[in-house]
């Protein structure tokens, strides 16, 4: 898919996170680190965050009797992603920061493994059985993320990971689109509340991580669409 493939595929006109998203990953505002020059954070690093998630998304992608095609919606530094890309049939890797899409390109190379520069909000996504999603959708505004959903649509699975409140919160309080979520309102995106009314068939909470006092839960749900 090249730059002119990409504008063909432009479904709404762009929002201002790609400018914001490319920003935090030149800035380091999620952190740093000496082996890489982007880096998407602890989220993504800790193994006591990421090491659960691995095997939960593994246990899943390695239920089918035949390998899945995965399409990974806003994959960071690829920490995580490099990780699951052997239990598909082919996986998707897409980010809206170019210089992070970039680098992914150099570093992960497989047979069965492509990188793509898209705004998640604005750009047709790339088709495959199932998508994921980890803490992607926390950050944005809920129009953003209703743009998102509706494209959602057309996966089998969708896979979301979001950052919620410890115990009873009012889902879905919307936010300017950036490197904050919405813990700080005491609130966590819920798809299947309103605004959104995200439609599935069935709902399966997969896995659900508890963060030091006060800092909320990582929580993992598998959405079955079709």
């Amino acid at each position: 898919m090249n730059n002119r493939d990409s504008e063909k595929q432009r479904i709404k006109k762009p929002w201002p996170t790609k400018a914001a998203m490319e920003q935090i990953y030149e800035k380091g505002l999620w952190g740093t680190t000496t082996t890489a020059p982007y880096y998407s954070g602890s989220g993504s690093h800790h193994p006591y965050i990421v090491d659960p998630y691995i095997n939960t998304v593994a246990l899943f992608l390695t239920s089918f009797q035949d390998p899945i095609s995965v399409c990974d919606l806003g994959c960071g530094d690829f920490n995580i992603g490099k990780q699951l890309v052997q239990h598909t049939k082919n996986y998707i890797g897409v980010d809206v920061a170019s210089n992070v899409i970039a680098h992914n390109k150099k570093m992960f190379q497989k047979e069965n493994l492509k990188f793509y520069c898209l705004d998640l909000a604005v750009d047709r996504l790339p088709a495959a059985d199932c998508a994921l999603l980890r803490q992607v959708l926390q950050h944005l505004s809920n129009s953003e993320i209703q743009s998102i959903l509706d494209q959602l649509r057309a996966y089998k699975y969708v896979m979301l990971t979001e950052h919620l409140p410890e115990g009873d919160f009012i889902p879905n309080k919307d936010i300017t689109s950036g490197q904050g979520i919405r813990l700080k309102k005491q609130s966590g995106l819920n798809v299947l509340e309103a605004p959104f009314y995200f439609k599935v068939k069935d709902v399966q909470q997969l896995l659900s991580t508890r963060l030091e006092k006060g800092k909320g839960v990582l929580v993992t749900t598998l959405y079955k669409v079709y």
